[in-house]
């Protein structure tokens, strides 16, 4: 008799592990409570869905800013080569852009989705539209799981569920409250790669602005220390910062007490003070005659120019012939170095990544099943796992998926 494993969670790390406990012979059969499986891997990378980093094993855990040993084996036993390997092979081209980052050929998620969902069905996975209730617990052991009043025996059960962040995909936690129910610490969890609120009303005053080929600094003013530092695209909002950039940075921002951290925004990082000096010379004797605030525009976008003379407290009124050089020299220290005081992270709802989850003192990194209940087994998001932008979340997925599905269907501890 073939082993029977339950996933609950028709995400990346869901339908991955189905994949690879079907492949050992195992029947499985993964609890989506949405529609369709992969709703959250749909929208990821902007509908385009980066699967993973081209990297080294170094490069990839030098992006894990913590609990990096724990993936040892789950790395060892599938890379991001091999990642890549696997779509491949299910019929997905790849291609890899700035930062290492890999895509499908076609700019399309849904493409990743429907191979992972075609393949599930190739291998006999069966799905299951519901919310699983909790699990069945019995004498130190995982026995099945419970929906729609309905309970289910198998002989392993691996959690999916993803986090907190995007609930309306269906990330909302349930995984959390599984874990414990077995006996499982659960780190609280919190927003990583989030965007930012501003403590100001500067951002509101340029909001809609997207900036490309800009440099963002994160300083901790407590410590007097840069804690990221990356040229790329952000966005203004109504209530702070957004973006590639924003996102990135967001993850190294620890004890987020308001006014802690300032980023700094280099407005033309390929230009040094001494260049960009010149140019604005250059500007200024060209529009000397005019007012200031008309003497811009052929450096900054016009939606930016009221605001930063506002901030640069020179009155737009004023002739670029009277402006000083004291003046001048304070306005190339904006440019160079635009801040911004942040005061909170914006909801967990909005994270792309949640930090913390279920504690990984008490999950074998061999195997990903639980020390505390025999047959349960966790991967993905829902683990104290989390990593910097560039496709490094889903290779955590898709590596814990494999060991996790692998291990499942041999019933391995």
């Amino acid at each position: 008799m073939s082993t029977t494993v339950a996933v609950i969670g028709g995400g990346a790390a869901g339908l991955v592990a189905a994949i690879h406990a079907a492949r050992l012979g195992a029947a499985v059969t993964v609890f989506e409570r949405n529609e369709r499986c992969g709703r959250k891997l749909r929208i990821t990378g902007k509908g385009r869905c980066n699967v993973t980093n081209h990297c080294t094993r170094d490069v990839f855990f030098a992006n894990i800013p913590g609990n990096a040993r724990f993936l040892f084996s789950a790395w060892d036993r599938f890379s991001a080569a091999d990642t890549e390997a696997f779509f491949e092979e299910l019929g997905v081209p790849l291609k890899v852009e700035r930062g290492n980052r890999v895509f499908p050929v076609s700019d399309k998620a849904t493409d990743v989705v429907d191979a992972l969902v075609r393949e599930c069905r190739r291998l006999g996975v069966k799905t299951v539209t519901a919310r699983v209730e909790r699990l069945l617990l019995e004498e130190g052991a995982v026995r099945g799981v419970a929906c729609h009043g309905k309970e289910a025996l198998f002989d392993t059960v691996i959690v999916a569920t993803g986090g907190k962040s995007y609930p309306l995909t269906g990330s909302t936690g349930d995984g959390y409250a599984f874990a414990e129910a077995a006996g499982h610490t659960v780190v609280p969890p919190k927003p990583s790669l989030v965007p930012l609120v501003e403590a100001g009303s500067f951002c509101a005053s340029v909001q809609g602005l997207s900036l490309r080929n800009v440099r963002l600094t994160a300083r901790d003013t407590q410590r007097s220390k840069t804690v990221f530092e990356e040229q790329g695209e952000m966005l203004f909002t109504h209530f702070g910062l957004t973006g590639p950039l924003v996102l990135s940075a967001s993850a190294h921002l620890v004890d987020l007490t308001p006014e802690r951290y300032e980023i700094l925004i280099d407005l033309k990082p390929a230009l040094d003070e001494k260049t960009l000096d010149a140019r604005l010379l250059s500007d200024f004797e060209k529009y000397k005659n005019k007012d200031f605030q008309n003497a811009l525009v052929d450096l900054l976008p016009q939606k930016l120019i009221e605001p930063l003379v506002r901030l640069s407290g020179i009155d737009g009124r004023k002739k670029v012939n009277a402006v000083t050089k004291e003046e001048r020299h304070h306005l190339l220290r904006l440019l160079k170095a635009l801040p911004i005081k942040i005061k909170a992270f914006r909801p967990i709802e909005e994270a792309i990544i949640t930090k913390g989850g279920v504690a990984l003192t008490e999950i074998s990194p061999r195997t990903m099943a639980s020390k505390r209940m025999h047959g349960l087994y966790f991967c993905g998001e829902v683990l104290d796992l989390d990593a910097y932008t560039g496709g490094f979340n889903l290779q955590i997925a898709f590596s814990t998926a494999v060991l996790a599905g692998e291990s499942a269907a041999m019933g391995l501890q």
